[in-house]
């Protein structure tokens, strides 16, 4: 019996993959173990114990971006992670480490080569974070989800979807999204998301402009997040959520999403087929413009700065493309040519594939 220690978690961008592997690979391996390293402050805490998986916890060490106090504590700190890493390790006879980014991803990584256990690196975004570097340098497999990803000998797999996605039949399910978001099925409806965490240039430029959206003849299902702006216009066709975890029934319902372009995001879109306007995170490392670039190429998507987003922007650009049902189809045409569903049964691939040349039970 195989026994994975998958390590990641903080945000949905890193979560979301992590249980999309695990639940694939507890349906074609029932009797594999499959345990979770993450932080109790990240959305893991919540997330992993709902899907029925056992969550362990390490201290949560972000690197430092800056000479400071926190820089100076660093190195203690990230050592304590790495001991309750190993530890994990050690006493759960893990056999391979899959790591999926976020603060537990790191020190997985260096506790598995302490221990000499195998590493397998996801990388979700098309610009590599820290952590996935450090693994590769350390001696993983990568597979990464965007093509032209720089990390030296990574596999092209895809991103792993949740079951529910990778199997999402928009159509059959159109029906019951309509009833559990309370909208009228002879009206087409914009999808708005700033992820799990929400965001505020998105949240409220949206809510200034409901109004012009729902006059131009759509129904809107927002997801605002928490803290992040949003309230609720209180206009018939508006619907303003803080957080849904029936995300297939989202997609299902939507013609248009409107959103970031998280790896993760941007990846469920394209497999699933939905056009998309996307309003790439303005800080970081510029990694959100380089995911949707292939989209945009094709013609499935298209890009607003978030400095740009505004309810000018809306007036201008939005309201004019709402209007143009034959253009949102031909972009949802479109996403199709780029996405795929088999990201998950790819990466469990990969592993077995570094299971296998451990000699380690795969």
């Amino acid at each position: 019996m195989t026994t994975a220690l998958l390590a990641g978690g903080g945000t949905a961008g890193h979560v979301n993959p992590l249980l999309a592997l695990a639940d694939h690979w507890r349906s074609v391996d029932p009797g594999a173990a499959l345990l979770v390293l993450g932080t109790a402050e990240g959305l893991e805490a919540r997330l992993v114990p709902q899907r029925g998986f056992e969550l362990l916890t390490i201290p949560r060490v972000p690197f430092p971006r800056r000479p400071n106090r926190a820089a100076l504590r660093f190195p203690g700190r990230f050592r304590e992670a790495v001991r309750g890493a190993r530890a994990v390790i050690r006493d759960r006879g893990v056999d391979v480490v899959v790591g999926f980014g976020g603060y537990a991803a790191a020190p997985a990584y260096v506790a598995a080569r302490l221990e000499c256990v195998p590493i397998v690196a996801h990388e979700a975004n098309a610009r590599p974070g820290i952590a996935n570097r450090l693994a590769v340098w350390l001696g993983a497999r990568a597979g990464i989800t965007i093509a032209g990803t720089r990390l030296r000998g990574a596999r092209l797999v895809g991103m792993p979807l949740r079951p529910e996605i990778a199997r999402l039949d928009r159509a059959a399910l159109r029906d019951e999204a309509l009833a559990f978001f309370g909208l009228d099925g002879t009206r087409p409806v914009l999808l708005v998301t700033g992820g799990s965490t929400g965001a505020h240039r998105i949240n409220e430029t949206m809510v200034a402009s409901a109004a012009r959206i729902v006059g131009a003849g759509w129904q809107v299902v927002h997801l605002t997040g928490t803290g992040r702006g949003g309230d609720d216009p209180g206009i018939d066709g508006y619907r303003t959520i803080e957080y849904c975890d029936r995300m297939d029934l989202a997609f299902a319902v939507a013609d248009l999403v409107l959103c970031r372009s998280g790896s993760a995001t941007v990846s469920e879109l394209a497999a699933i087929g939905l056009p998309a306007i996307f309003v790439p995170y303005a800080v970081g490392n510029g990694e959100q413009r380089l995911n949707a670039r292939e989209l945009v190429a094709v013609g499935a998507a298209r890009i607003v700065a978030d400095a740009e987003l505004t309810p000018q922007w809306v007036a201008r650009e939005l309201v004019p493309l709402l209007g143009r049902r034959g253009e949102i189809a031909r972009m949802a045409a479109a996403a199709q040519h780029v996405g795929r569903r088999d990201g998950a049964s790819d990466l469990l691939a990969l592993v077995r594939e570094a299971l296998a040349s451990s000699g380690r039970v795969g």
